[in-house]
């Protein structure tokens, strides 16, 4: 046998057969099989987002905790009519004041009032048409005394209440309704929430007949039903 033949023969250990490369050396040795698998970016960003809305939610519940914002308290106290007609074709001509104490039952939580208007209802019609009050700023535990004139002049109503009110005054009882609207919000330190609609509703019986004029009495202490 030839040198060049010699040197076409595969080298063996010593067992007779040629040696082969091993597949499990030959995977071990390649990297693309133990790489990592690419990360979807979309899976990523809704993670970061759940967590950061677990975390958000968990800094508004402890806020909670700690402040428990209450919705204010409203209570009438006095009421005053100056003028309570009824005119032909019908129209209802007022003028009336009267006094509300707004309480602020929180420790830690200002109350902040804006847009805020008074009106009358009588009958569930309106009698006078909303008038603007300044806004308002209740600081913690605070009380603030609301006495707004509300005046409508030849008011428009329907006949079933101009002769609801005639037959009222002749008894002495005018049952009628003051109603607040506006826009409210709390404030904790630095921090403020959205506004709210504040609706606050006062139904009174008063003391009343025709031709009297001021302070009239209130039949009973009624407080006042305040919807966010």
């Amino acid at each position: 046998m030839s040198d060049h033949d010699q040197q076409k023969i595969p080298q063996n250990d010593g067992g007779g057969y040629p040696q082969r490369p091993s597949p499990l050396s030959s995977s071990h040795n390649d990297p693309k099989k133990y790489s990592s698998p690419p990360r979807n970016p979309v899976k990523t960003l809704c993670t970061f987002l759940l967590i950061l809305l677990i975390l958000a939610g968990l800094v508004v519940l402890i806020g909670w905790l700690i402040y428990r914002p209450h919705k204010p308290n409203f209570s009438l106290v006095g009421a005053a009519i100056y003028e309570l007609n009824v005119t032909s074709p019908p129209y209802m001509s007022s003028t009336t004041q009267f006094t509300v104490l707004a309480r602020n039952p929180n420790r830690r939580v200002r109350l902040d009032y804006d847009q805020f208007s008074a009106l009358v209802y009588y009958k569930g019609q309106a009698i006078t048409p909303p008038v603007m009050l300044p806004p308002l700023l209740q600081e913690i535990k605070s009380t603030a005394v609301l006495s707004p004139v509300i005046r409508g002049a030849s008011v428009p109503v329907s006949m079933e209440v101009a002769n609801g009110l005639l037959i009222d005054e002749v008894y002495g009882v005018v049952a009628l309704r003051l109603v607040f609207m506006g826009k409210m919000r709390y404030k904790a330190a630095m921090v403020k929430t959205r506004h709210y609609g504040v609706y606050v509703k006062c139904d009174m019986l008063v003391g009343f007949k025709k031709g009297f004029v001021g302070q009239v009495p209130l039949l009973g202490s009624p407080d006042c039903q305040v919807d966010l």
